[in-house]
């Protein structure tokens, strides 16, 4: 089944060899709170410990590395909601590249300073991810940049795998696995990853109630738009894309379930993994950690769930944690 996909186990496994020593192997640790939650053993994979501060480093080098030096040479650009960016940008100046990153205005300050940082050049365009996408289509078009898609691109998909492959080697027993839901990278590739070599794994999406695009393609049969929406989890917001060629196809073939989460159960995430796990987390990565609070899960363990990203504003991380956040579209926590 997953060799007929876009992205198969070999893909996988070939991009783990070629990212080799430029991304963190991270920590795989026990939750011991949430799995008396739950009933079953809980493990957090701590992704949000890599060197960019979430998953996207693996992506993002695994395609740098797979352009030719002609294609390096005349620059990368992408559409970002922050974390992508981020790791293009540190991937880029690694091979000596220069890149582009385009954002909407939703994309948190934080975020776009740390891309900066990196010596990208930013662009701000529009309130959604679909705007900036327009204004890299214009730079691939007019400037002859390179596209280095956020998700839909077989390359990043086979880098965000990797994790997967890392989770099976320290979890064999694993029987789910909870993966943050965005435009699919992270969700198809890991999937792929412990699909190929344990089928019979359940491999779960989550993401934000509101603006869940993949969600919403899913249940329609094709890829939709939707409004992009504030959230604690921004980093899972933008559209997969009309044209979606690979991620869709991938999620809709791999994905057991997709479970959407409200923004007081992803606040409530964020809590637990300061209170509890001791992990400083941004709302996306919280959601694995959200949906075992909420009884969300359910099944056999153990269970293991990605904890995807660190990047988030820390003045907003310290209103989640004393209860003072306003939620977007709800009433306080």
């Amino acid at each position: 089944m997953v060799s007929t996909l876009p992205v198969s186990l070999e893909d996988i496994r070939a991009a783990a060899h070629r990212i080799a020593g430029r991304v963190i192997c991270t920590p795989m640790v026990q939750s011991f709170s949430l799995g008396e939650l739950a009933g079953v053993p809980v493990h957090l994979k701590l992704e949000h410990h890599q060197t960019t501060g979430s998953f996207k480093l693996r992506g993002a080098t695994n395609a740098m590395l797979s352009l030719s030096p002609a294609e390096r040479s005349r620059g990368v650009v992408a559409a970002s909601t922050g974390n992508h960016g981020r790791a293009l940008a540190y991937a880029a100046k690694a091979e000596g590249a220069v890149a582009t990153i385009c954002m909407s205005r939703l994309v948190p300050e934080n975020k776009i300073l740390e891309i900066r940082r990196l010596g990208a050049d930013v662009r701000i365009v529009g309130v959604s991810q679909d705007e900036a996408q327009q204004e890299v289509d214009r730079l691939v078009r007019e400037e002859g940049l390179v596209m280095v898609p956020p998700f839909d691109s077989p390359d990043v998909v086979a880098g965000q795998g990797t994790l997967g492959l890392e989770i099976i080697d320290t979890v064999p027993e694993a029987t789910t696995v909870l993966v943050p839901l965005s435009g699919g990278g992270l969700a198809a590739g890991v999937a792929a990853a412990v699909k190929g070599i344990s089928p019979t794994i359940k491999v779960i999406g989550l993401t934000m109630e509101k603006g869940a695009a993949m969600k919403a393609s899913l249940d329609a049969g094709l890829p939709v738009q939707v409004e992009e929406m504030p959230s604690l989890a921004d980093s899972l917001g933008g559209g997969i894309g009309l044209d979606n060629r690979v991620t869709f196809a991938m999620c809709r073939e791999l994905l057991d379930e997709v479970i959407l989460l409200t923004e007081a159960e992803i606040a409530a995430g964020m809590r637990h993994a300061y209170a509890c796990e001791r992990q400083i987390v941004e709302g996306a990565g919280a959601v694995g950690i959200a949906a075992v609070l909420a009884g969300k899960i359910r099944g056999r363990g153990p269970i293991v769930a990605i904890l995807s990203g660190a990047n988030v504003d820390m003045e907003q991380h310290r209103q989640v944690i004393n209860g003072t956040q306003p939620l977007y579209g709800e009433e306080g926590p």
